[in-house]
């Protein structure tokens, strides 16, 4: 066996029994750490940005009236709507009146 052979044979028993480091084939090396923040819209590799920027919430009103709101409402903005959410319901202000709408 010549000696490049057995430095060959000799790294590999070395690679299989552990006795180099981790930290000689890490993978900070090999491969950078990534900047993207997950949920953030301007990372063109963030999928929860993706998501965002192509799901539109639609705003359908119904027939449904009511003079007034039930109690422990809140105010949200859906696409730059102001509603009145009770529980599941949604309302929007229509002159002295709310009228039930749907947020698909």
């Amino acid at each position: 066996m010549n000696s490049m052979n057995r430095i060959i044979v000799a790294l590999g028993c070395l690679l299989f029994t552990g006795t180099i480091s981790d930290s000689f084939f890490s993978t900070e090396i090999l491969i950078p750490s990534a900047n993207a923040v997950v949920g953030m819209p301007a990372t063109p590799v963030s999928g929860a940005g993706a998501v965002r920027r192509t799901t539109r919430r639609v705003i359908r009103r119904s027939t449904i009236y009511v003079a007034s709101l039930p109690t422990g409402c809140t105010t949200v903005v859906i696409e730059g709507t102001t509603l009145q959410q009770c529980g599941a319901t949604y309302y929007q202000p229509y002159n002295n009146q709310y009228v039930v709408v749907y947020v698909e």
